[in-house]
């Protein structure tokens, strides 16, 4: 095994430029003679514009000019798509509104873009959009997703009657209805999936440049997968794809939100052409709070069977997904098709009903959150187990592993029609709960009362399922300054990505670690690619870098046969170097790939001699999985919870980088544990949104926690040649429910059965007070 190659807990490479300031993020990018944008935005929810004056800002200092709606319209500029087709129960299709770039005659979310801006500064943009002068009549809200469908409501959308953006289903609801009616026991909960904000540390960033003599595009902005961005702007703007150039440099965190199309990236682009100049424009803190596509919002009917002898029958479902006022991107697939197929989990399920209706509201659009749609599935499965156990009078824990899957039946075909290929879930679980002391822990219930905190304890089992596009590309060329170059179709966001392929191509090539530099984010370099989400990045762009190494060695045997004077045949390949199978001679991988680059004549940055380029197709999903336990003291007197023990066990697969999975595990929590006590999206009745800053919407810190206890118990994959499972999503799966089931333990004994998320102080302190409405019943 290499001493930096895989399952090492080697040092992340790109810490150090990250640290030193040397990190290169979108908007540390200028281009000469470029200006810059500012976006005016609606301060109404809901209103038609009567009139949009501009004559001031036209004639302001610096400005450039303004656009609004007339000018994408006269250029036929098309609308931002949705890119999920989604049947309606009743075989038709979803509603398909239109999203401009700017508001066409009316405004549907407080934030919602109304007029572009350019000017050569940015503080001559923001000065000229706040003397545009609009006319709007104000009209009223639907913000709240329990009863915007209901009759009576502001219509958002003629094409969405009742707001309702779709109604889907899944599962053999005959077949559910009559599993219920054998049941010997049933359990409902219902219960709020609350609404987040993203809030990365790197903003969104636009900066765009139009080439006149060529006709191409050059788009710079953050994303998760330059190849989203540059179909998609290529169908909007009617041009084909090979007019955009799209560059993603480093990322300060994406979590989903930044694969999406955005109407910046549009009128930067817009702009450009139509000046002439590179045109920027850069999110501020608080238009991100308005802007940037917000997480989760559910509200969610459950109901669980089981049988005489506690077995787990079937799932009930009934959820209404927020999509707030425009549909996002892919933002019909997360409550639908991303988040159930893993609704029956890890358990032996006989079936699963779940319909899902999408609403719109007059709110930010809501779209895929580190997750997207699993976390959510989760917290209704583990929420409902825990219900299940205490009316049943029966151990949580014992629950659980009664109905997990054992290891003796993979491949396992889910009631939700997927086939899980490993796992050992009874086993993991049980190394979580005895790594926190499970079985000790009413000595420190009663420990905590002496000191007036109430304590309790919560687990919950999660099982995530990988997704994004089937296959991955990867291409290995050997620079002439001898460095291993490999270009991938992923994007970091933040994950380690660097570090986890270069250990991988370090094992596989022998190839000096510091030698390898792993190249990404720049559509011209790299033709095609999956991008980043749904934790797929390790196991497809790894099976991509396997495969191309494959070439490379192939191609490598037969130049060194030349050089070593025999048959390609007789060529072996081992750390780094071709032998003659039976000989001591032999010659390094990085001399091989000079000499073929000298035979081929191809020019410095230009694929060579042995360069290779692959494209792997992913063959199925992983299936990562774990056990959080989690143990919080709540104070009697205030109502403050505090997380003072959190261990995990998770099965990661094959792990290629100890250090960098813990990582992601720790975020993950960190996240899931911020939506369960903390964060919070709230919007009064008129559609304002009042919790629009870090002053209002409260983010965890780091002494909100105690250490994250990470336990790694690697089943290998089956189904790609790392055997691993995807690692990015895990944390933020299964945090949520462990908390909230702790929360409910330490609130037991008082009748609660349920507390919606976020557990803030308030509502805990009025439930200690014996406010029992607030704990949703």
């Amino acid at each position: 095994m290499s001493k930096f190659g895989q399952s090492q807990p080697v040092r992340r490479v790109e810490d150090q430029r990250f640290i030193t300031g040397k990190g290169r993020y979108t908007d540390d990018i200028n281009l000469p003679g470029q200006v810059y944008g500012v976006m005016l935005r609606s301060p109404h929810a809901h209103a038609k514009i009567l009139k949009i004056d501009t004559a001031a800002a036209q004639a302001a200092p610096g400005v450039l000019a303004v656009y609004t709606h007339a000018d994408l319209k006269a250029a036929n500029v098309g609308d931002l798509p949705c890119t999920i087709p989604l049947k309606n129960r009743d075989g038709s299709m979803r509603a398909d509104p239109p999203r401009p770039a700017l508001a066409d005659g009316m405004v549907r979310h407080v934030g919602d873009p109304v007029a572009f801006v350019v000017a050569e500064t940015a503080a001559q943009a923001r000065d000229a959009a706040e003397m545009i002068e609009v006319d709007y009549d104000a009209l009223p809200a639907a913000a709240d997703m329990a009863t915007a469908m209901e009759p009576g409501q502001p219509q958002i959308w003629p094409q969405a009657p009742n707001n309702r953006a779709f109604d889907w289903e899944i599962g053999d609801k005959a077949k559910i209805d009559a599993l219920f009616a054998s049941a010997a026991k049933t359990v409902k909960l219902m219960l709020e999936n609350n609404r987040i904000v993203v809030a990365s540390m790197e903003a969104r960033v636009a900066l765009a440049a139009f080439d006149k003599e060529s006709g191409r595009f050059t788009l710079y902005t953050p994303t998760q997968g330059v190849w989203v961005q540059k179909k998609l702007l290529a169908k909007i703007l009617g041009l084909p794809e090979e007019k955009f150039h799209v560059v993603t440099g480093d990322v300060g965190g994406g979590f989903g939100m930044k694969i999406f199309i955005y109407p910046e990236q549009v009128m930067t682009l817009f702009a450009s052409r139509a000046l002439g100049r590179p045109v920027k424009w850069t999110s501020d803190r608080g238009e991100a709070f308005l802007t940037d596509t917000h997480g989760r919002a559910n509200l969610t009917h459950a109901e669980m069977a089981l049988d005489k002898d506690h077995n787990f029958l079937a799932l009930r479902i009934h959820n209404i997904a927020d999509m707030g006022a425009y549909l996002s991107t892919y933002a019909p697939m997360i409550p639908t098709m991303a988040g159930t197929k893993v609704l029956s989990s890890v358990y032996r399920f006989q079936g699963v009903y779940s319909r899902v209706e999408g609403v719109f509201t007059n709110t930010v659009p809501v779209d895929a959150y580190r997750g997207a749609g699993r976390p959510e599935s989760n917290y209704i499965m583990e929420r409902l187990i825990d219900v299940a156990a205490r009316e049943l009078g029966i151990d949580r824990a014992e629950l659980r592993r009664k109905n997990y899957i054992p290891p003796t039946a993979f491949p396992w075909t889910s009631a939700m029609g997927l086939t899980y290929d490993s796992g050992e879930f009874e086993n993991t679980s049980n190394t979580a709960l005895k790594a926190i002391d499970w079985a000790g822990f009413e000595t420190r219930r009663a420990e905590a009362k002496k000191r007036g905190k109430r304590r309790g304890i919560g687990m919950a089992y999660y099982l995530e399922a990988t997704g994004g596009a089937p296959t991955e590309r990867a291409e290995i060329r050997f620079a002439e300054d001898g460095f291993v170059e490999v270009y991938v179709g992923t994007q970091s966001t933040g994950q380690g990505h660097e570090t986890a392929y270069t250990q991988i191509v370090a094992e596989q090539l022998g190839v000096d670690f510091d030698r390898i530099r792993i190249l990404q984010g720049d559509s011209d370099a790299i033709p095609t690619g999956g991008g980043t989400g749904g934790a797929r990045s390790l196991y497809s762009e790894g099976g991509a870098i396997l495969k191309a190494k494959d070439g490379v060695i192939e191609k490598g045997k037969v130049v060194a046969a030349d050089m070593l004077e025999t048959a390609a045949s007789d060529i072996e390949f081992a750390a780094g170097r071709f032998r003659v199978a039976g000989t001591d001679r032999d010659v390094g991988i990085i001399e091989v790939a000079q000499e073929a680059r000298k035979r081929s004549n191809a020019k410095a940055g230009e694929a060579a001699g042995i360069d290779t380029a692959a494209d792997w197709q992913v063959q199925a999903i992983t299936f990562p999985n774990g056990c959080h336990a989690c143990e919080v003291e709540i104070d009697e007197a205030t109502g403050v919870a505090e997380v003072v023990r959190y261990v995990v066990a998770d099965d990661m697969g094959r792990v290629i980088n100890p250090t960098i999975v813990k990582g992601q595990i720790h975020g993950g929590v960190v996240q899931g544990v911020g939506q369960a006590l903390y964060e919070n999206v709230v919007y009064d009745a008129d559609g304002q949104l009042l919790t629009g800053s870090f002053t209002d919407y409260c983010l965890p810190r780091a002494d909100n926690f105690p250490e994250i206890e990470v336990i790694l118990c690697e089943v290998p994959c089956k189904t790609n040649p790392l055997g691993v499972k995807g690692a990015g999503e895990a944390g933020a799966v299964g945090s949520a429910p462990a908390t909230i089931n702790a929360i409910v333990d330490a609130l037991a004994d008082l009748g609660v059965k349920h507390v919606d998320m976020p557990a803030t102080p308030q509502k805990l302190w009025r439930i200690l007070g014996g406010d029992l409405a607030q704990a949703a019943e």
